[in-house]
């Protein structure tokens, strides 16, 4: 039988934002409720070896870290379901969620934590090297490739700052594109080809990655040239997939601006999004950092703003007269 849930805070998403936002939000007793959603943990949970996580002088794994927080969480007071919302009805406060099993969520206030997903080709062996030499954030595992032959596969902005930015690892980067011109902004094509240690391959997709050794991880990369169809191989031992990401809004459009990519919009300077009493934390928000740090650090703001909100609106709630 379906159930109705009610809190003060809602939150939807249980990666580093949805989870740092339920510690403060329990902290300061507003008995969260976090809805888990079809990932509980969100990416850090698709995630190896993570080291630029503060607090850990040693590499840790990122499951473990999700595990830690949600018991943090847990532990302030915050509640955990394992549940997946469908519907959403943001006319009115309390706001209305619906999840896939029929159960109704209440919230005085909603906070949406629930994160974006990186682009990928698509393909069998992609899959299989996934966390084996393939990445899709530079910033995240650049790190374990010092020294290594690193692939970049992309044309936009993101693919052109992370071929950028690995070039602090690595004195052989490759930009593999599948046309013959870039996307991405001129000021930023222009320090890519006058970087002495990146090449930019054209006309080119990537047909399958290779793997090799013991361990298996990439070795090599298949491309197909799109006019040609030639096969060429290059040699890679680091690969990463720079080909955008999509948040996790589509629940959200009708009900909430949005920019032109889909992420939700908020105010500079906070998480209020265009409807009062929901705030947005997190990669759903965020497409130019896309950290775990900075994640937890927009759901602090949050549940910050939040409790604020609640504290200066006049509002009774339905937990108050049930």
């Amino acid at each position: 039988m379906a159930e109705t849930h009610r809190t003060k805070m809602l939150i939807l998403g249980s990666g580093p934002a949805g989870l740092s936002a339920a510690i403060y939000a329990a902290r300061a007793g507003m008995d969260p409720i976090v809805v888990q959603g079809i990932e509980p943990g969100g990416q850090l949970t698709t995630t190896t070896e993570v080291e630029n996580y503060p607090g850990f002088a040693d590499v840790i794994q990122g499951p473990w870290l999700m595990e830690q927080m949600q018991k943090q969480a847990e532990n302030c007071g915050a509640k955990m379901v394992w549940d997946s919302i469908v519907d959403v009805d943001l006319t009115k406060r309390p706001f209305r969620m619906t999840g896939d099993g029929g159960d109704e969520y209440l919230g005085d206030v909603l906070v949406i934590a629930t994160g974006a997903q990186a682009r990928w080709l698509g393909l069998e062996s992609e899959t299989l090297l996934r966390g084996k030499g393939l990445s899709a954030c530079a910033t995240c595992d650049g790190f374990f490739f010092r020294g290594k032959k690193i692939a970049v596969v992309g044309g936009g902005n993101t693919a052109v700052e992370e071929a950028l930015y690995l070039t602090n690892h690595s004195d052989d980067v490759t930009l593999i594109h599948r046309r013959d011109e870039l996307r991405a902004e001129k000021v930023l094509q222009d320090r890519l080809f006058a970087h002495p240690n990146i090449t930019v391959l054209w006309d080119k997709t990537v047909d399958k990655f290779v793997g090799g050794g013991d361990p298996e991880g990439l070795v090599a990369i298949d491309l197909k040239d799109t006019k040609t169809d030639e096969i060429t191989q290059i040699p890679a031992e680091g690969g990463f997939i720079a080909i955008g990401h999509d948040p996790a809004t589509a629940l959200f459009k009708g009900h909430l601006e949005l920019d032109e990519d889909n992420y939700i919009k908020v105010e500079p300077g906070s998480t209020r999004t265009s409807v009062p009493g929901v705030f947005a934390c997190g990669d759903v928000m965020d497409k130019i950092y896309r950290q775990a740090v900075t994640a937890a650090g927009t759901g602090c703001m949050a549940a910050l703003d939040a409790e604020k909100f609640l504290a200066e609106t006049e509002f009774e709630s339905e937990l108050e007269t049930a």
